[in-house]
């Protein structure tokens, strides 16, 4: 949520932003916002100069009573009913323009970052920079599910019975490497500084309509039945929302923080075969990092961030890229992002793995996030990023580690986490040596 100053005092440049982003259907809502603000604040110069003048009177009343001025005193007291029901009325039509102001307020985008690349969609987004050697190898890449299922680590037949499409049950090995990841990217952020969390898994509707637009709420968001609780489609919902409504003090910034959940989302909308079995599903496992910082470091945390994804990834040998999201493709509250995208040696592309996000204050606007600061309280900044979310990543790992023989390389750094396991090795060739 921008600051309503802009549009105040310079609504072209709020519009030039919806221009941006192309959104111009929004164009409309600076011009009500505009008149509604000043409506907004003559109702509350009216009341507060009526208030003033009731105060007047009734101080009055009682020195004409003493003096016997019934019949004044009485006009007086009248007067004073009468500002009384102005004013009922006054705060009313506040109570009325502030929620409307709010309600558009919260639909028009955040000012983008002025670097972001200015396009309709993410097939306008840029390629900043590549990680690694992207390798296609000289023997056959099956499609993930095969090669999972070769491994006897995957189910998604009794998934479908139980629960329906978007899950999946993970087995064995393929089960055992999945946590490991997720254990090995919990220590990996923990060697970087982060403070380690376990977050509430369901939260309130003020904090969802705190973190994110309402169409991506619509779009992702399970909704408990009968309770206000939403099941978190990222724990950074949960993560932004423990400082609801805070003053943080600005010698204990910036708070950098990892945190594991599970993900629960409902992924509307037709998808492709590139997009089935394990890419887009109703659940996963996540390890997030989330930052609250001062508004002048937040660019330099945003590229710390993407640069930790990248450093990840390249710890297990999978050749990575990041993209620039263009205007179009960035959600309403963002001011720049960016994806971090794994290589497929089967699809011979690279595929997104992770987002970063530099959000600006308009988290903290919406869900009063402050710091105290020597010259008064200001809004803080919010950032967030993807360290690891299997199982979609389980796709470029096994996909890049596997050999020829059928067999999965497990990269070192996971082998303590495998019980010092180095390959993964087919069903059927574990029967043969039984």
């Amino acid at each position: 949520m921008i600051d309503i100053k802009l549009i105040r005092e310079n609504p072209e440049l709020v519009k030039e932003n919806i221009r941006k982003k192309f959104q111009d259907e929004k164009l409309v809502l600076v011009d009500e916002v505009a008149e509604m603000d000043k409506q907004f604040r003559y109702a509350k110069t009216t009341g507060d100069a009526l208030r003033a003048d009731r105060n007047r009177i009734s101080k009055q009343i009682g020195l004409l009573m003493r003096e016997g001025k019934r019949e004044e005193a009485e006009e007086a007291k009248q007067k004073v009913r009468d500002a009384d029901q102005q004013l009922l009325d006054l705060e009313k039509q506040e109570e009325e323009l502030a929620a409307q102001i709010r309600e558009r307020m919260l639909v028009i985008p955040n000012i983008i970052d002025p670097t972001v690349p200015i396009g309709k969609d993410d097939s306008e987004n840029v390629e900043i920079q590549r990680y690694g050697e992207p390798v296609v190898p000289d023997y056959e890449i099956p499609y993930h599910t095969d090669i999972l299922e070769s491994l006897d680590g995957l189910d998604l037949d009794s998934a479908r019975n139980t629960s329906g499409n978007g899950f999946y049950y993970l087995m064995g090995d393929v089960a055992r490497l999945h946590s490991a990841i997720l254990s090995y990217a919990r220590d990996f952020m923990i060697g970087r500084g982060f403070t380690y969390f376990v977050p509430p898994f369901m939260i309130h509707s003020n904090v969802v309509t705190g973190v994110m637009s309402f169409a991506e709420m619509q779009n992702m968001m399970y909704k408990i039945e009968g309770e206000d609780l939403y099941l978190i489609g990222t724990s950074e919902h949960s993560m932004i929302g423990r400082f609801l409504n805070t003053t943080l003090k600005e010698e204990k910034l910036p708070y950098a923080l990892t945190s594991y959940s599970p993900c629960f989302r409902k992924e509307v909308g037709a998808h492709g075969i590139e997009e089935r079995g394990l890419y887009r599903v109703h659940q996963f496992e996540k390890q997030e990092m989330v930052v609250v910082c001062k508004p002048e470091d937040s660019k330099a945390w945003y590229d710390k961030l993407w640069q930790n994804s990248v450093d990840f990834f390249r710890s297990l040998d999978i050749p990575v890229r990041t993209l620039e999201c263009c205007s179009g493709d960035l959600a309403d509250l963002k001011v720049k992002s960016c994806d971090v995208e794994a290589w497929s040696p089967r699809q011979k592309k690279y595929f997104e793995v992770g987002s970063c996000s530099n959000l600006g204050d308009a988290q903290a606007r919406r869900l009063g996030i402050r710091i105290k600061g020597e010259n008064g309280n200001y809004f803080a900044h919010t950032l967030n990023n993807t360290v690891v979310a299997p199982p979609r990543m389980l796709i470029a790992f096994f996909e890049n580690n596997l050999q020829a023989d059928g067999t999965v390389r497990i990269p070192e750094p996971l082998r303590p986490y495998m019980g010092g396991q180095e390959l993964l090795v087919p069903a059927k060739e574990k029967k043969n040596t039984i």
